[in-house]
């Protein structure tokens, strides 16, 4: 894993994680509800990244971290300890020729998180990749939905996949400040499955050997795990994500909704709106902070999703290449949201990515 090289950023506000999104594509249940109208690209971008903290200059200490002025913020996130522990295997879900599916479970600080694990058939140890899913309505949500395909996958190819539930969802402890603080409870759980697995003694994991997908509104929480924990992880792709500032992500899918309106009361009242604070929503978005990156990314998105328009993903893309990232980007110019038809060629590239950096057969 890397070794964090990334500059301290000076005088950050606050942080939290990105809003709404939309669902892994394996069943139409898994939808983001009703239709967002085109959003407003970069209008909200330009306002708080004008306002963004500066980083420090080139060189700072490692270990320095942005000053914490607000508790649910990213900077609070980077300088608290979370704890992953007690994973545990429950029920036999499924069995294959090539892999067991179990239901699991473990902490999150002090909450349990559910989820599922696909672990092939063998001795192992494998290397594990932790699955990050889009946005589902937690009160339909089931435990491992979403990722089927990649669930199935990675099984076969010698990877333990390990599909977080979250916070909130299915058999998962309740969080009931979640969405007003962004889903910045995402984050820990992402953080701590991770750790968790490096504190199982479970045999057939590898935890020196961990990558991350994250989907949608699952991107948007790889990219926030990744700037709060630099070298987390040994590899980490995301798909069809949403945008790195979240400002666009709350006009998009939450401020726009009239069913939403009394979470939006609730969230400006708590934390100001883009336009009155943009300071602290600058301080939300990861990518105020993406040079604190060391972990290599792979980035897939289509040119047709009209859900997380291809622009937020040019952007984040813009920011990686800027911060000195090690990134492989990809657009697919006839897919939507839900790679139906290029989703093969797609997880071949991030199959190779992930031998590259994680290697199931070492």
């Amino acid at each position: 894993m890397g070794r964090p090289r990334g500059p301290a950023h000076a005088g950050v506000i606050a942080a939290a994680l990105v809003l709404g999104a939309c669902a892994s594509p394996t069943a139409p249940s898994e939808g983001t509800g009703p239709p967002s109208p085109p959003a407003s690209i970069g209008s909200l971008a330009s306002a708080t990244a004008s306002l963004s903290p500066e980083p420090s200059e080139p060189g700072a200490p490692a270990d320095e971290l942005p000053p914490v002025t607000d508790p649910v913020s990213l900077p609070a996130l980077m300088a608290d300890e979370i704890r992953g522990s007690r994973l545990r295997l429950g029920s036999v879900l499924a069995r294959t020729s090539a892999y067991t599916r179990y239901a699991v479970t473990y902490r999150a600080d002090e909450l349990t998180v559910s989820g599922v694990m696909n672990v092939p058939r063998g001795e192992g140890p494998f290397p594990v990749v932790v699955l990050l899913h889009g946005y589902i309505d937690p009160d339909v949500y089931v435990t491992g939905q979403g990722y089927r395909r990649e669930q199935d996958g990675l099984a076969r190819n010698g990877y333990v996949a390990f599909h977080v539930d979250y916070r909130n969802h299915a058999g998962s402890d309740d969080d009931p400040d979640n969405d007003v603080d962004q889903r910045l409870g995402y984050t820990r759980d992402a953080v701590a499955a991770v750790e968790a697995v490096r504190a199982s003694d479970l045999a057939f994991l590898d935890g020196e050997r961990i990558g991350l997908i994250g989907r949608s509104m699952g991107g948007g929480v790889a990219f926030n795990a990744l700037v709060t924990r630099p070298g987390l992880v040994d590899a980490a792709v995301t798909y069809a994500s949403v945008s790195t500032l979240a400002a666009e992500n709350y006009d998009r899918f939450i401020r726009r909704d009239v069913a939403d309106s009394a979470l939006v009361r609730r969230v400006e009242a708590t934390h100001g709106s883009p336009e009155d604070d943009p300071d602290w929503w600058a301080g939300v978005s990861s990518r105020t902070f993406v040079d604190r990156i060391t972990t290599p990314v792979m980035m897939h998105h289509g040119v047709l999703d009209d859900t997380c328009p291809v622009a937020w993903s040019r952007a984040t893309r813009d920011a990686l290449r800027a911060a000195g990232v090690d990134l492989t980007y990809h657009e697919y110019p006839r897919e939507n949201h839900y790679f139906y038809g290029g989703w093969a060629r797609s997880f071949d590239r991030t199959l190779a990515f992930l031998e590259r950096h994680l290697g199931a057969d070492d």
